[in-house]
């Protein structure tokens, strides 16, 4: 039986790779913009331009001309008709907007200015706490869940926090990629990505407890078997459901990063890492991680622990 638990101390070394430079990223953006990753419109808050083109106009364009001016965080949406665009970016005093539509009607042809003015943070610092104060909730209720559902197993406590560390892996490695992409992208926070963080919460939790469920059940099956052969004879019997499920999932979402449009690669791009960071932290995380607690060893050699 091939023994995927033998080489956790490999598994954590690779996610060590990948979190300690986003949290290396992540305190330099502190240290420089006050938040752990670049903020976009939708938190700072900024500018809104109201503009009627006299033919119908795809938002795409007009975004691009204020990315190639330097307003990367724009959004754009058409109104009516596809004649009207609703421009949000960032803070611009009139003298940079006047510059701005001259270079949309210059590459877009005529557009009349219906509407500009200061608009304050869509996604404010309350939202935002609650947003955090409900992870952390969500995180306790889980917890208590699974002793619950797990009082049968020994040491049930153990389960729900090792899901609990899984999640917190999903997180550091999805904002830290974010961080850096801020950096060498220029990418910033909408609120898209906070739904995305909390979408890729649900998903870490979901796989990591289909794996645990399978351990509760070979447990008294498989009583005088050493514990980390269980726990590998369950994550082996159910690896291919949890790949499967993923994989649907990752294809579509590679599909829309490549072929969707450009104000929701962001959005795309966040789901896609926190759905494959919760996918390998669900098998090769969570579920060693259970292992060391018990066996007491990092590195697989013997197996002494018995269920």
């Amino acid at each position: 039986m091939f023994n995927i638990v033998e080489k956790r101390h490999w598994y954590f070394l690779l996610s060590a790779l990948i979190i300690i430079p986003g949290l290396a990223t992540m305190i330099y953006s502190i240290v420089a913009f006050g938040a752990p990753i670049k903020l976009g419109i939708d938190f700072t808050g900024g500018a809104l331009l109201e503009l009627r083109f006299e033919e119908a106009i795809q938002p795409a364009e007009v975004r691009q001309v204020f990315v190639d001016e330097g307003y990367v965080g724009t959004t754009v949406q058409s109104t009516a008709n596809d004649r009207t665009v609703l421009i949000r970016t960032k803070p611009m005093d009139p003298a940079t907007k006047e510059q701005l539509v001259g270079a949309v009607q210059q590459r877009l042809g005529a557009a009349e200015e219906l509407r500009f003015e200061s608009v304050g943070p869509a996604v404010g610092a309350e939202v935002t706490r609650a947003a955090g104060i409900a992870v952390a909730v969500a995180a306790i209720f889980i917890l208590l869940f699974i002793i619950f559902a797990f009082r049968k197993v020994p040491n049930a406590f153990r389960y729900g926090v090792c899901a609990i560390a899984a999640m917190i892996h999903d997180i550091l490695v999805t904002v830290g990629l974010f961080s850096i992409a801020g950096f060498a992208l220029n990418w910033e926070a909408d609120a898209l990505f906070l739904t995305a963080i909390l979408t890729v919460i649900g998903f870490s939790v979901q796989d990591t407890i289909v794996v645990f469920d399978r351990i509760r059940e070979n447990i008294p099956k498989r009583r005088g078997e050493p514990f980390e052969t269980i726990v590998n004879r369950s994550l082996l019997e159910t690896i291919h459901r949890s790949l499967a499920t993923q994989l649907n999932a990752i294809f579509v979402l590679v599909a829309l990063l490549l072929l969707g449009g450009a104000t929701m690669k962001q959005f795309v791009a966040v789901l896609l890492v926190g759905l494959l960071s919760g996918t390998y932290s669900s098998i090769f995380n969570a579920v060693p991680l259970l292992v060391v607690w018990e066996t007491r060893k990092v590195v697989g050699q013997p197996q002494e622990a018995a269920a």
